[in-house]
């Protein structure tokens, strides 16, 4: 599966509704493995971004289909990256002619 990192930050809504988001993180979690996804770490943090998250998905189309339901609920808006290991990073780097 392919891994990816998730910048959230809080909408207004978000923010307005803020003591029911660890409800909201868990039903995200149970969101993802319903779609085949797998939540690998969530962290609440500081700085430009509200939440980190690390996820899995068996593709970039899963992976889009899961942003765009958490994006319809309101509360976050998000930036993805697709990540890739050092393992996988090495092997695009010998594909080089």
């Amino acid at each position: 599966m392919a891994t990816y990192i998730m910048l959230m930050k809080l909408t207004d809504q978000g923010i307005k509704d803020v003591k029911n988001a660890p409800q909201r993180i868990e039903q995200g979690s149970k969101t993802a493995e319903a779609m085949g996804g797998k939540a690998i770490g969530f962290y609440a943090v500081m700085g430009e971004y509200d939440y980190v998250a690390i996820g899995e998905f068996p593709s970039d189309e899963a992976m889009m289909t899961f942003l765009l339901r958490l994006g319809s609920l309101g509360s976050v808006k998000t930036t993805t990256l697709k990540a890739f290991t050092k393992e996988e990073f090495a092997a695009l780097v010998k594909r080089l002619p």
